[in-house]
């Protein structure tokens, strides 16, 4: 990736700010970031100068979820990502085009930048099947709905231990090891609908 990507990032901690920066920097990816301190500045900031991503802490958009809407509609070519730090419910995060956890390892999240940069909408799904088999697939959407591991045994009609087997493999392969992570990842790649969660 030999051209520079705009980011705008929205969040008041020097530390994220700072500690996200530095893992930009590190990366093979040239990258120039805007910090937006509130999200009060940010429409002013995006009219200035076009910008491939928008990185936002969630809690800057949940009060205002229809302001955030009309942002992306306004910038349609901007991706949207979701700086997680904290607990979110699922349905709330349908909004992010991708979600990046303080948890990830630097190589992660980078990925999931890269991936959100060459991949469009139209192959959000594709992109998805190459990493997961069809049975982890299966394996994860029932494990967003909220069921334990036998209930999606006996769903799959597949023993507990091979469950468990697909989720360590899940994990692996998408870097997300807690059930509300894998949850967020269903959603995020329309895998699982916002009213098929259970509360």
């Amino acid at each position: 990736m030999n051209r520079m990507i705009n980011i705008v990032l929205v969040e008041s901690s020097s530390i994220l700010t700072e500690g996200l920066i530095g893992i930009l920097n590190k990366s093979e990816l040239k990258c120039q970031v805007t910090i937006c301190p509130s999200f009060d500045d940010l429409e002013q900031i995006l009219f200035r100068k076009k910008y491939d991503f928008l990185i936002v802490n969630p809690s800057f958009i949940l009060s205002n979820p229809k302001y955030f809407k009309t942002l992306k509609s306004q910038h349609n070519n901007l991706k949207t990502i979701g700086l997680i730090y904290s607990w979110y419910d699922p349905k709330n995060l349908y909004l992010f085009d991708g979600l990046i956890t303080i948890s990830e390892t630097p190589d992660i999240i980078i990925s999931n930048i890269k991936k959100l940069l060459e991949d469009t909408s139209e192959n959000d799904q594709n992109a998805l099947q190459e990493v997961l088999s069809n049975r982890e697939t299966d394996v994860l959407k029932l494990l967003a709905t909220g069921l334990a591991n036998k209930e999606i045994a006996d769903k799959l009609n597949i023993s507990t231990h091979t469950v468990i087997s697909h989720r360590k493999n899940i994990s692996q392969k998408t870097g997300i090891k807690s059930v509300s992570g894998l949850t967020i990842y269903a959603v995020v790649q329309k895998l699982v609908s916002i009213d098929s969660i259970s509360d």
